[in-house]
């Protein structure tokens, strides 16, 4: 017999999407993977097994590729929805590699808003980004303050890619979409059997704090102290992820609760703003060591600060964070003693 409750998630292995796989099965729904394994391991399925106790079904496919991503979607024509994770998403290596990102960022999109209108999947749930706010004109942003222009090509590819799945709205009367615009991940389940996996020298700040501390790094380099912020360094709106996977269920559920038939643009943060300074402080004192840190310049591109105004998710989602910073930080520390790097 078919699931009544089946979901597609791209890039279901990944960071964010692996944790909201745990928070689907968790919810009662039966969450299909499509997953390369380009951004994330085979054995995160493993993972989520053993916290789950129930191993997801995962394809291995590009979905740059129409005609796998065909395949196998053809096989899930009651599925009620689809979570897209799947892109390149470091801001400094899109600089490198624009074509790249450019073409599986924005591709891949396509590929899959075809399939879901070739099989009749009527609803979306899109993992955007706070990039689209650029350098805001406010600390604390709604979803109706201003895209900027992008100052990388990842973060034009989620313009880009927001702009594409409204244009779909507009064209189709029963496709519905939540764009769900993420502000600074960081945190691993609790059980510390998945989290944050970079390939090669880390992009974010978390993972580049725990693979310091773990001797992996020399040192950490804080990219300037001459903002104008309270202690000199950039802020931003730090959230567990798996506060994030939950609000992904709570997204699917909402579209389909309403049979929203249009694009609703949706922040995801703490509503809180933290130094990067902080951050380093408080990990020390969490997980009670010291971190080899230094000062070093600006890094271009860096937004000053920037946090959430979260109030839509509430409202809509009846979606709140539970996880406190502290509890990511340790998380995150005891997520990275259990690799082997």
């Amino acid at each position: 017999m078919m699931h009544s409750k089946t979901v597609l998630v791209t890039g279901g292995a990944g960071y964010i999407g692996s944790h909201t796989v745990v928070e689907l099965i968790n919810a009662g729904y039966n969450p299909i993977i499509l997953d390369d394994f380009r951004n994330s391991k085979s054995w995160i399925i493993d993972r989520i097994a053993q916290i789950t106790k129930v191993t997801p079904t995962c394809h291995q496919v590009d979905c740059q590729d129409e005609g796998a991503v065909m395949e196998v979607v053809k096989n899930y024509p009651n599925a009620i929805g689809l979570i897209h994770f799947a892109a390149d998403k470091a801001v400094g290596e899109s600089i490198q590699k624009p074509v790249q990102y450019y073409q599986n960022n924005i591709g891949s999109l396509c590929v899959i808003l075809k399939a879901m209108k070739s099989f009749g999947i009527k609803h979306l749930v899109f993992s955007s980004s706070c990039t689209v706010y650029g350098e805001a004109d406010t600390a604390v942003v709604t979803e109706e303050s201003p895209v900027k222009a992008a100052t990388s090509p990842y973060g034009d590819t989620k313009i880009t890619c927001e702009k594409i799945i409204r244009y779909n709205s507009n064209a189709h009367d029963n496709f519905g979409a939540t764009l769900l615009r993420y502000f600074n991940p960081i945190g691993a389940h609790p059980s510390g059997l998945i989290g944050e996996l970079p390939q090669g020298v880390p992009n974010n700040l978390m993972p580049y704090i725990t693979q310091t501390a773990k001797g992996i790094r020399e040192k950490l380099t804080v990219f300037g102290s001459d903002y104008n912020t309270p202690d000199g360094t950039n802020i931003r709106d730090y959230i567990h992820v798996m506060d994030l996977a939950k609000a992904h269920v709570k997204a699917l559920q909402f579209l389909n609760n309403t049979a929203c038939k249009e694009s609703v643009t949706i922040n995801l943060g703490t509503g809180k703003g933290t130094s990067v300074l902080e951050i380093i402080n408080a990990f020390e004192n969490v997980n009670q060591l010291k971190l080899n840190y230094e000062i070093g310049p600006r890094r271009v591109g860096d937004v000053e600060q920037i946090y959430a105004n979260s109030e839509r998710a509430k409202k809509l989602l009846g979606w709140t964070c539970e996880y406190s910073l502290n509890e990511a930080l340790k998380h995150s520390w005891e997520w990275e003693k259990g690799i082997d790097n």
